[in-house]
């Protein structure tokens, strides 16, 4: 993830920064999008799930981007790929800040699955307890719904966005139900 960072920034450097900054500038100024930019690629750290992130925002003047999202599971050993598709709104009084909300779907591989059995047998003084933990191993497909609802700031003199994002999500993983929440912090190195 540092290297990808890094790289990122180096890229930015090594390109011309400013003649590079001034066609993105002019691009979005007449092409498509009130963000202030066209398309974004970098990183996403979250709460629940943490990995890449792409955006772009489709032609038209509806402000309304697709996004993409290549993720990792802390807990479950496995990846997700979520696609967005969201709707921009310029905040009136700060120039380059943008409220988006939106919707999509995802679909996920896990390996690490933990359960616990607890039991009780007995009766009065013999009553026993026992706990029984396992780890399945065996990959598992996941598939659900996303909502996404978010800020995102495009620095005027700079190629980035930076953006913070709630994005709870439903999901249905090896016959279980379940309603999660997740929150980030994103950076995207525009172009």
């Amino acid at each position: 993830m540092n290297r990808l960072v890094i790289g990122l920034l180096t890229l930015g450097l090594l390109t011309g920064t400013e003649t590079a900054w001034a066609q993105s500038r002019k691009k979005s100024g007449s092409g498509s999008s009130g963000a202030g930019y066209q398309t974004g690629l970098g990183l996403r750290g979250g709460g629940w799930s943490s990995g890449l992130t792409f955006k772009h925002f489709l032609s038209g003047k509806n402000n309304v981007a697709f996004e993409g999202l290549v993720t990792r599971e802390y807990a479950a050993r496995g990846a997700r790929v979520t696609l967005l598709l969201e709707k921009h709104k310029p905040v009136s009084d700060f120039k380059g800040l943008q409220f988006y909300y939106g919707a999509g779907a995802h679909v996920g591989s896990y390996r690490r699955y933990y359960y616990y059995y607890d039991g009780r047998y007995g009766r009065g003084k013999n009553k026993r307890y026992y706990t029984v933990y396992r780890v399945d191993e065996d990959p598992y497909l996941a598939a659900g719904a996303d909502l996404i609802l978010g800020l995102e700031y495009k620095m005027e003199d700079l190629p980035f966005v930076v953006g913070v994002d709630y994005k709870p999500f439903f999901e249905v993983f090896d016959g279980y139900t379940g309603f999660y929440n997740d929150a980030a912090l994103s950076l995207r190195f525009t172009f």
